[in-house]
């Protein structure tokens, strides 16, 4: 599995001023997106959440966002290692994710950005 990058995944309660500092921070521009009711904006490696409690919740759990070339070979090699896949590959508005559970409890999310997947 090639790993391309990591995202640092934070949920903030003030979307707007979390952009702020975020993009006065990198010098980059906010992407964003809704997502199952939470709003995002991915500025350079931060990737910023904002939404109801019960929706952040679940994504508190996720440690980090793993960018890879292809979400098939790390579903592959997860499984290999002993890593339990508990959502996914599925289509998302960037590519494809899977949520995977790690032996020692930690949750990463995987993503790809094959441009051909439609959500």
């Amino acid at each position: 599995m090639e790993i391309l990058g990591t995202t640092l995944r934070i949920c903030v309660d003030d979307l707007e001023a979390a952009v702020a500092f975020y993009q006065g921070l990198t010098g980059t521009p906010a992407q964003r997106f809704e997502r199952g009711g939470v709003s995002v904006a991915a500025i350079g490696c931060f990737l910023l959440m904002s939404g109801p409690e019960s929706e952040l919740e679940v994504l508190r759990k996720v440690s980090a966002t793993i960018a890879v070339k292809d979400v098939d070979e790390a579903n592959a090699a997860l499984t290999r290692a002993g890593a339990r896949i508990v959502a996914g590959p599925v289509p998302t508005p960037a590519g494809r994710n899977l949520i995977a559970l790690h032996p020692d409890g930690s949750v990463f999310e995987y993503v790809d950005r094959n441009v051909n997947v439609t959500a």
